[in-house]
């Protein structure tokens, strides 16, 4: 997959470049030239390592929602094994833009929720970009209180803007969704660890996150609402 470039990696973007167009020429060729790729490889470590040891506010928000960062699916698929996803939330719909499912870490069964985007347009459309509607509420806490009663752990992982303000989503019970899910996590008898992989925007991330242990990764965003207001 191609390296997508943010706004601020400009320079580094541009030193990317000269290494790939160097290897090809490398290629096409028969001058070695690999001391210079190196130097510039070097050059490109340093200069990253520069670049990202003064962002501000806005530029790690944009790290937050950079579109190669690693989603729910790719933790569920790298560190866990025998996953089998669950669906719907048995009132309305399968809301797409949180998935759940029981699955194995090492030899310890775990129950698994997480907000998931996509990674194109077609996927951002079929995931809501992330955004649950009330019924990805509803089947998280449905997932949850079966964890309880099977005594399994629960792992949720936080990447959403926000829940989605769509009328249709008010007009089922969006507030109320959200706020079920605080009630019923605060009293659930199981451990539960949340960790933000990318944004937590509001309520909306709050609704999978109330937990024993809150963990956020480097260049994450928790906030108590988006950062554009």
């Amino acid at each position: 997959m191609k390296r997508h470039f943010l706004e601020f990696e400009k320079p580094i973007a541009e030193l990317t470049n000269k290494i790939t167009e160097l290897r090809q020429m490398q290629d096409e060729s028969a001058v070695n030239i690999s001391s210079e790729i190196e130097l510039l490889q070097t050059k490109v470590e340093e200069l990253t390592k520069d670049i990202y040891s003064q962002l501000g506010a806005w530029e790690i928000s944009q790290v937050a929602r950079h579109p190669q960062r690693p989603r729910t699916l790719d933790y569920i698929n790298n560190i866990f094994t025998d996953f089998i996803e669950l669906h719907g939330d048995r009132h309305f719909a399968d809301d797409k833009s949180i998935i759940g499912g029981m699955a194995k870490l090492g030899e310890q069964s775990v129950m698994i929720i997480g907000h998931q985007k996509g990674r194109d347009t077609k996927e951002n459309l079929e995931r809501n970009f992330g955004m649950p509607r009330p019924e990805g509420y509803r089947k998280a806490l449905r997932l949850m209180n079966l964890a309880n009663k099977f005594k399994l752990p629960i792992i949720t992982f936080i990447d959403t803007p926000g829940a989605y303000p769509g009328i249709g989503a008010e007009e089922r019970g969006q507030s109320e969704a959200i706020g079920r899910n605080l009630y019923e996590m605060a009293g659930l008898e199981v451990p539960i660890i949340c960790t933000v992989i990318g944004e937590g925007g509001s309520g909306g991330a709050l609704a999978i996150a109330i937990g024993d242990q809150i963990n956020m990764l480097e260049y994450s965003v928790y906030s108590v609402i988006s950062p554009e207001g």
